[in-house]
């Protein structure tokens, strides 16, 4: 069975990220890779054993362009009004509470928030699927 071990995205400036994921999600280095024309940074926490590599281009000048096939990438929290609370003090901008109930039934409560490079990050209150 195959295991999942890691998500790419390729990034402008590597400590601007780094310091993004580490206050947003407790991420941190842990591996770093210099070649000639780019370097791949592993980021996690101990949460997890999976891990977001982020890719430095050395020869990218401009923002990449995302597209329109991108989605998100997600992440669960034990208590998300905190975790919200607290991106709000830190100053990383997240999008407001949402709590998706089609039906009455709620499926899901969470927000977003979009990292340095515009890749948007979806914060899930754990429970139900999300855990």
């Amino acid at each position: 069975m195959a295991k999942q071990i890691h998500s790419m995205i390729r990034v402008l400036e590597e400590d601007r990220s780094v310091n993004f994921y580490d206050k947003a999600f407790g991420l941190k280095i842990a591996d770093r890779l210099d070649f000639e024309n780019f370097t791949l940074v592993y980021l996690s926490n101990p949460e997890s054993e999976f891990e977001l590599e982020l890719t430095i281009n050395k020869d990218q000048t401009e923002p990449y362009e995302l597209g329109n096939g991108y989605g998100h990438l997600a992440v669960s929290v034990d208590d998300l009004d905190a975790e919200h609370a607290r991106f709000e003090k830190e100053g990383l901008e997240p999008r407001k509470l949402v709590e998706f109930a089609p039906g009455g039934t709620r499926i899901a409560r969470f927000f977003f928030v979009a990292d340095p490079d515009g890749y948007q990050i979806e914060v899930l209150e754990r429970g139900g699927r999300f855990k």
